[in-house]
């Protein structure tokens, strides 16, 4: 009896983990998406890797970082205020499409031989406008395809799975394509791969978007009313100041790792995509936990641990010497990094009004992709005059002097959305 019962709690524990995919709509995304992360984490190790070979500037791997991420500081908002009017699903459809053009264009160059710094930069660019419409209307179009308000949260967590599940995958399958075959099959597998989700989108029965009905104001406007919505709310505002600081200090680590790989670690192409893959291993445990978790609760402290252990990871990185030991520090600040910036989308998720939802992850999508680029392009300059590991280690002193300023604010926020979590009933008493 005993077996059997123990059995039976490794099933409960099993459903609960995926209870997210008893969503139809979600189901599909999953599958195709699935697909499509693999794609994109290999054209984004092929690419850091074919800037570096050519150029061997750490310069201008930080210039490449930012153009593809800076279209997000000025479009994304105005891709917010598109996701609370209009279709997100065909909207997403589009972005899927143009996306898949770009990486062809990619694969051409570089299979062709004829592919230049300036190209690299200029398709990172326009896959930085797809990028900046694509990212807010996805994340709020995953409470449309969630079935139960309730699973928000775990299809949140098994969404960020998704991506550090493909991380495992992606880099490793580069690394070995790159060396044997060249960066170009890497983009055109990217760009096949997208078929996958445009095929899960159209199969979708999504209901009318709720926010179609109302009344339509100017798009600045509807953009201002968002903005003063999330900086008078004060945990919405602290949350998205603390996602900026991450983004901006600590999430340029991954520009650098190119040139650990090589001049530290003395690698190739190998050893980069076994550094990223460790990076994806942590984060993956880290959404795994979130997607363990049965509430929303708690997650504000657990916002703060992360951060901690996201800082000391990529400390741990700038003194490493050994590929072992950098293994295991790409793997910790995998899984701090994750582990917050899912807990805080989870967190404004379920506190924000629905007709806002579109603008405010647009605000999110901002602080974590458009304060990216300026870090990247300020860690690309700093290493270069610095050193890769002075400047790791600057940003890991920011993140926890974000992490410190962040745990004051914690009762405050916390008697703000309490009522919220009464009134979804997710809390009582």
């Amino acid at each position: 009896m005993g077996i059997f019962r123990i059995r039976g709690e490794k099933a409960d524990s099993l459903r609960h983990l995926v209870r997210a995919l008893h969503s139809r709509n979600y189901r599909l995304f999953v599958a195709g998406q699935s697909v499509s992360l693999v794609g994109t984490w290999m054209q984004q190790v092929a690419m850091s890797w074919l800037v570096y070979r050519l150029t061997g500037s750490a310069m201008l791997l930080g210039v490449i970082g930012f153009t593809s991420q800076i279209p997000t500081l000025f479009i994304s908002p105005i891709a917010g205020v598109l996701a609370d009017r209009l279709n997100r699903r065909r909207l997403l459809i589009a972005t899927q499409m143009l996306a898949m053009v770009q990486a062809l264009f990619l694969a051409a160059t570089v299979i062709a031989g004829t592919v230049q710094v300036w190209q690299i930069t200029l398709l990172s660019f326009v896959l930085g406008v797809v990028t900046a419409f694509d990212v807010p209307i996805r994340q709020s179009f995953v409470v449309e395809m969630v079935e139960r308000r309730e699973d928000l949260g775990n299809a949140i967590a098994l969404n960020s799975s998704m991506v550090n599940g493909a991380r495992l995958i992606g880099p490793s399958i580069a690394g070995l394509l790159v060396a044997s075959a060249g960066e170009g099959v890497c983009f055109l597998i990217n760009a096949a791969s997208y078929l996958a989700v445009i095929i899960a989108l159209s199969a979708m029965r999504i209901e009318p978007v709720s926010g179609s009905g109302r009344q339509r104001r100017h798009i600045l406007h509807e953009l201002a009313e968002g903005f003063s919505y999330a900086y008078r709310f004060e945990p919405i505002r602290n949350i998205l100041l603390l996602v900026a600081v991450i983004s901006f200090l600590g999430m340029p680590y991954m520009v650098l790792v190119p040139i650990f790989a090589k001049e530290v670690l003395h690698g190739g192409a190998h050893t980069f995509g076994f550094l990223m893959t460790s990076a994806g291993c942590g984060a993956l445990c880290g959404t795994l936990s979130l997607a363990l978790r049965r509430s929303v609760l708690g997650l504000d402290r657990m916002i703060v641990n992360a951060m901690i252990c996201f800082a000391s990871g990529i400390a741990l990185l700038a003194l490493s010497e050994s590929f072992v030991f950098s293994m295991f520090a790409m793997m910790l600040a995998g899984f701090g990094g994750i582990t917050v910036i899912a807990s805080c989308n989870t967190i404004l998720q379920t506190i924000l009004d629905e007709d806002k939802r579109g603008r405010v992850m647009s605000f999110f999508t901002v602080a974590f992709l458009g304060a990216t680029p300026f870090g990247s392009l300020g860690a690309g300059a700093m290493a270069g005059i610095v050193g890769p590991r002075d400047t790791l280690l600057v940003g890991s002193v920011g993140c926890l002097l974000g992490a410190a300023i962040f745990s004051r604010f914690i009762p405050k926020m916390r008697e703000k959305t309490r009522p919220i979590f009464r009134r979804l009933g997710i809390m009582t008493g």
